[in-house]
């Protein structure tokens, strides 16, 4: 019984989850939903200030909290193993509802873009940013990284393999694909108000702040194999200064070679 409860737990956790991210496309891009980042009730500009960066913040030390080792072995003497992680989903999503329940508009306009031309392709590059995160999550196994695979070994008695260190497809360009999704969907917009401003810079230096700990994470399970993989692969997809780098080193070390030759010489 425990364990159909905890796979019910799980796809509950997992429901949250997805019905949360389809919400922030529309929230983001103040099309489909009520509530969206420049809609809502009108607010003095030091409380709606002080509200948005109280929910920013919350909303940054839940995933980063929540997501250090040292928290989840505390956790795990409450939390049985296998709910662990959908836990995790489950109070990342109700978070993230809370912002979108209780954002405060600050209408000020920071750019217009009035061509209807330019202004759709923004809109269109924003939802291309979402589905790049979306589609990162399935290169690795997205219902393991959302709990439901877990939940669904544990009902099948079957444990979970170690993982592997992988880069497929989008992960041979940038190391987190996720991320670079998430900045562009955040940015991309016609219409820049003050309130999604300050929700693009915040998340944005979020954004960064998750990278380095995650780095240090990545570093501490995969060793000199990620650090390799730092090597080649930049955060960004933009072409690297060591490529550039690359044929110079290699002719130093050619006239190293020939200076040592004409010494023995």
């Amino acid at each position: 019984m425990m364990r159909v409860l905890y796979l019910a737990y799980g796809l509950v956790a997992y429901a949250a989850f997805v019905g949360t991210i389809v919400y922030s496309v529309g929230f983001v891009t103040n099309l489909f939903v009520a509530k969206t980042i420049d809609s809502g009730p009108a607010t003095p500009l030091p409380q709606a200030l002080a509200i948005n960066l109280a929910l920013l913040t919350v909303f940054a030390l839940q995933h980063s909290v929540m997501a250090r080792k040292s928290f989840k072995a505390w956790w795990l003497r409450f939390i049985p193993a296998p709910i662990e992680r959908s836990t995790y989903v489950l109070v990342a999503s109700l978070t993230l509802a809370l912002l979108f329940w209780q954002w405060r508009p600050i209408p000020a306009v920071v750019w217009r873009v009035d061509d209807a031309f330019i202004g759709a392709a923004l809109t269109e590059f924003c939802l291309f940013g979402f589905a790049i995160v979306v589609f990162s999550t399935f290169l690795f196994n997205h219902f393991e990284q959302y709990g439901v695979r877990q939940v669904a070994f544990h009902m099948m008695d079957r444990s979970i393999e170690e993982p592997q260190f992988k880069t497929p497809s989008l992960y041979k360009m940038v190391r987190h694909p996720i991320y670079v999704g998430f900045t562009i969907a955040f940015w991309a917009t016609p219409v820049m108000t003050a309130g999604h401003l300050l929700f693009a810079a915040v998340t944005t230096g979020y954004i960064f702040v998750g990278i380095a700990l995650e780095e240090r994470d990545l570093v501490a399970a995969f060793g000199d194999e990620y650090r390799r993989y730092r090597e080649r692969v930049g955060v960004l997809p933009l072409p690297r200064l060591s490529w550039r780098a690359q044929p110079r080193a290699r002719t130093d070390a050619v006239a190293r070679e020939a200076t040592s030759t004409r010494k023995a010489a």
